[in-house]
């Protein structure tokens, strides 16, 4: 199944181009996702696709808490 959901994530403890660049390249490995961008203004991650758990528990792995 190729599920190409879009999701929007609220990170607030996103400040930074690092903080960006450490989420971006995490959740671009979990399987299925498609695209990841992040708003270091907005503290938003948008995904499409991949799996929602997996998304959430990488984004805690790199250090940052979904809201």
């Amino acid at each position: 199944m190729n599920d190409t959901t879009t999701r929007t994530y609220a990170v607030p403890g996103i400040s930074c181009d690092h903080c960006k660049q450490a989420i971006e390249s995490g959740v671009s490995t979990v399987d299925g996702v498609v695209d990841v961008a992040v708003d270091i203004d907005a503290k938003l991650v948008t995904v499409s696709g991949g799996d929602d758990l997996a998304i959430r528990a990488v984004i805690d792995d790199a250090g940052y808490d979904v809201a």
